[in-house]
């Protein structure tokens, strides 16, 4: 069986990804919360938090972002109303733009 190709990442990601996972280790700690408490309150393994706190690119973003929640660690807007506003906006500016992009055609020389 062939192994999976390892999937490479850009420097930024791979900053932001440690840089959400310290903030999640650290607001953790200073509420003074167990890995494995928080991992059951998030309805994650404990290692997934472990994988996570240390930045592991390759974790699913939704366990990433429950736990920024409960940690009450803003990413976005600082409330529930805050973010759907910023995802109406978001939605209303998708709808001017074209539902698929496409090529541009190649331009043809035939100056011979």
């Amino acid at each position: 069986m062939a192994k999976p190709l390892e999937r490479s990442y850009s420097r930024y990601t791979v900053e932001a990804v440690s840089l959400l996972g310290q903030l999640i280790r650290l607001a953790r700690i200073e509420k003074g919360m167990t890995a494995q408490g928080l991992a059951d309150r998030a309805g994650i393994s404990r290692g997934l938090l472990q994988r996570i706190e240390k930045g592991d690119p390759r974790c699913e973003l939704g366990a990433a972002l429950e736990l920024a929640t409960i940690l009450g660690i803003p990413l976005f807007a600082s409330d529930a109303e805050g973010l759907q506003q910023q995802g109406r906006q978001v939605s209303e500016k998708l709808a001017l733009l074209p539902r698929a992009v496409h090529p541009k055609a190649p331009v043809v020389n035939d100056d011979f």
